[in-house]
């Protein structure tokens, strides 16, 4: 029985750029300092991290759970 080497790397790639790209301030935040939705301001709060935790989940889900996205290597 040999072992394989490849492993999914598709769930590592995506929590990934989906952290980066939802890091509230970065790309926009949600809700905004002085408007509804702000975009590179670099500041945050706690209901920005709220509501990007939540965007971050919902997408985690449907990339990974309904999707199935996979990558291997190897």
């Amino acid at each position: 029985m040999g072992h394989s080497h490849t492993h999914d790397w598709g769930p590592v790639f995506i929590a990934t750029i989906l952290f980066v790209l939802l890091s509230p301030g970065l790309l926009f935040q949600l809700p905004g300092g002085q408007r509804c939705i702000e975009f590179g301001s670099f500041r945050t709060g706690g209901a920005s991290i709220l509501i990007h935790a939540l965007l971050y989940f919902g997408l985690i889900c449907i990339f990974l759970i309904a999707l199935g996205i996979h990558m291997y290597w190897g």
